[in-house]
This record gives C-alpha cells, structure tokens and sequence, in this order.
C-alpha cells in the first residue's frame, strides 16, 4: 500500500518510558500485595500450603488483570504515539 504523507507515526519516549516505570513501580505493590494477601488468608482460615498456593494463582492472576487495566488506561492518558 502507498504511505500517504503525514501518516508515519512517532513514538513519544518519553510517555512509553512513563507508563513502563510507573507499570514497574505499581506491578511490584500488587503483585507483593497478592502474595502476601494469599499468606495471610491461608493463615486465618489454616488451609495449608496448597490452599495457599492457589490463592497465590488466583491473586496473580487478578493483578495481572488489574495491571493490564492500568496499562490500558494509562496509555489513554499518554499516547506511546502521535501522527507527524
């Protein structure tokens, strides 16, 4: 296909570099949340290391999905690209 002119898309570093240290930053706080909140709760109702170990699966896998909302919604707020 022909590129038209003033199509080429450029990358905003500095937005991408935003989002990935604040994705970083936020990441380590659930994902250190989910774990520690999977110990804590295996603990009060004494359901063992295999309890844990799935509250662990499933805690991961709630902050995966609330670090993709964060992602999604950041990149809203800072494009990673604009049209030249």
């Amino acid at each position: 296909m022909a590129e038209q002119s003033g199509s080429r898309r450029k990358i905003l570093w500095l937005n991408v570099m935003t989002v990935v240290s604040a994705a970083i930053l936020i990441g380590a706080e659930v994902f250190g949340a989910a774990f520690a909140g999977s110990w804590a709760l295996a603990n009060l109702f004494g359901i063992g290391t295999t309890g844990q170990k799935l509250l662990d699966g499933a805690f991961v896998l709630l902050g995966a999905y609330v670090m993709y909302r964060f992602i999604i919604s950041a990149r809203r707020v800072e494009p990673f690209s604009t049209r030249e």
